[in-house]
């Protein structure tokens, strides 16, 4: 029998993590020291609290029934999260759980767009930032973030014409892969703007936490007029290393989130509830664990940008998220051939920026998910590969 699979498979190749795991398992194979730097799953434990939360809903049999709502406890813990962290008030319909940002920004705009309706993403981005909008059939169209604007969108050059047929528009910031975080101003022109031409920005706001300098990072709710036109995508999965768990929240406006509520009661039956116990115990608990990861996680990023420049690769220290971005060194044109042929040299593995759309050529990425220490022997083994040249 010959299958026909769905024309949209034609878009989803093979996750370039998965080729890249594949491509260290061979090395280690090969009895090759390997250094992960490609894949970006938090490395430090989720808090003995939190644990512990979840072991005791474990325990108690009620709670392997159909969840089918986000616990009352729930809700009121995002509301105090955000009104501690964010200084952002939130009711209660206007939050609602999703089984993690990739799952929620991949499905919401089932929701909101019928085939050929225009979803904005960035360029470079994070895959799913694109894919979701594909699935709805609607019609992406990537916005270009440049080094020249801080990769930061530019409002005023974006084509009229095509404003006109967008219905949403997807921004993140800090951002992955390219790092850089957004100051106040652009988020102050972009509600009203937004408001203008009648587009829903959707915010994803994973890495507002791990933000570095004395920058703070912030909610896009707290912009006057943001429920009208937004919701924001808020996650445990960094700031609390609750990412197997998968839980995330949709915040914001009213009328997406009873929307969207609604689709998912087709095709779920709500977060299991031990982890939402769990999540309950994280939001409500003390932010000196999620400080102090910053803080690592800044440490880790001196070492690895700070240790680059260093040997004669030059590359801007990330503002923000568990990542660092850079150009790939001179000499090179190709950042897939490049990655290849480092973790074949070096041992390193990091991602290929091409992986994360066309302005991502010529690029690369690596995660802050090793210890100082480990970093910093990639370092030395990327500068006696020889493939850096000072």
């Amino acid at each position: 029998m010959s299958i026909r699979f769905a024309d949209r498979m034609k878009d989803y190749e093979s996750g370039i993590f998965q080729v890249l795991n594949e491509k260290k398992d061979a090395a280690e194979q090969q009895g090759k020291r390997i250094y992960n730097l490609s894949v970006g799953t938090p490395d430090f434990p989720p808090a003995a609290h939190v644990v512990e939360a979840v072991s005791r809903a474990v325990q108690k049999p009620e709670n392997y029934k159909y969840a089918l709502i986000d616990i009352p406890e729930l809700i009121e813990a995002v509301q105090m999260r955000y009104q501690k962290r964010y200084d952002v008030t939130l009711e209660t319909d206007e939050i609602m759980s999703v089984y993690g940002s990739q799952e929620g920004i991949a499905h919401i705009c089932l929701t909101l767009c019928d085939p050929g309706d225009v979803v904005l993403v960035p360029n470079p981005g994070y895959p799913i930032f694109g894919i979701g909008p594909s699935l709805a059939g609607a019609e992406v169209v990537t916005y270009d973030l440049t080094e020249a604007n801080h990769y930061l969108p530019d409002l005023d050059d974006l084509d009229e014409d095509l404003l006109a047929r967008a219905k949403c528009m997807v921004v993140s910031y800090p951002l992955n892969p390219v790092c850089k975080a957004a100051p106040d101003a652009f988020y102050e022109k972009l509600i009203p703007w937004a408001a203008a031409h009648e587009i829903l920005i959707i915010h994803d706001n994973a890495y507002s936490d791990i933000i570095y300098d004395g920058r703070v990072g912030k909610s896009i709710l707290r912009i006057p007029g943001a429920k009208e036109t937004a919701v924001e995508f808020y996650s445990l999965s960094k700031s609390y290393n609750y990412t197997g768990a998968r839980m995330s929240f949709l915040t914001g406006n009213k009328d997406v989130v009873a929307c969207f509520k609604r689709f998912r009661s087709q095709i779920d039956y709500g977060t299991y509830l031990p982890v939402q116990y769990g999540a309950v115990a994280a939001l409500t608990g003390s932010d000196q664990m999620v400080k102090e990861q910053c803080a690592e996680y800044q440490r880790r990023r001196d070492a690895l940008c700070g240790g680059l420049r260093k040997i004669g690769w030059p590359m801007e220290d990330s503002e923000g998220t568990m990542f660092a971005w850079a150009k790939i060194p001179a000499g090179y044109t190709d950042d897939v051939a490049f990655v290849m042929e480092l973790v074949e040299k070096s041992g390193v593995l990091c991602t290929p920026g091409s992986s994360f759309g066309s302005l991502g050529k010529g690029h690369v990425r690596f995660a802050l998910t090793m210890p100082v220490e480990k970093i910093r022997e990639a370092v030395d083994a990327i500068a006696d590969s020889g493939m850096i040249r000072a």
